[in-house]
């Protein structure tokens, strides 16, 4: 797995870097792939639905607008992502269930913790560019997490 930091090295201001407010959950200590997003609001139906797909290698970016009201990301969630083949998750929010999320193999980058689950209204948007943590998430674009931190980049860096 290409650290972050390395990639930072070598690729310099090729890469955009996330602020420092991401706790990682999952067991895997670091992730990689192409993008898909969706943005919502103390509503997770738009996360489930994506995470149905075949992930492909890919990490979902959740933009949860920074809201710790309630999850985004639960343990049954987060192994349906486990099982379709998604890299990881990073939400822009909360995760519940985090003990079960830190024994799955998938990795997951949070805000913080929420026992309370998402309303189910199914209001968002999926596919389009997302900003928050100082970094714009574009679909297809490359993300990269490990214990450093969250960095994107246009294209594959490996």
């Amino acid at each position: 797995m290409l650290k972050t930091t390395d990639l930072c090295d070598q690729y310099g201001d090729e890469v955009q870097v996330a602020e420092p407010l991401f706790r990682r959950y999952g067991s895997l200590r670091a992730m990689s792939g192409p993008m898909a997003t969706v943005q919502v609001f103390e509503d997770n139906v738009l996360v489930r639905a994506t995470l149905e797909e075949p992930g492909n290698g890919r990490v979902l970016v959740v933009d949860g607008g920074g809201s710790l009201r309630c999850a985004l990301v639960g343990d049954l969630i987060a192994a349906l992502a486990q099982r379709n083949g998604w890299a990881g998750v990073v939400v822009n929010g909360a995760i519940r269930d985090s003990h079960e999320i830190g024994e799955l193999a998938l990795g997951v980058w949070a805000l913080n913790t929420s026992p309370r689950r998402s309303p189910k209204l199914g209001q968002g948007e999926r596919h389009i560019a997302v900003t928050f943590a100082g970094v714009t998430f574009q679909p297809g674009h490359y993300l990269y997490a490990d214990d450093d931190g969250i960095i994107v980049a246009a294209r594959s860096l490996s």
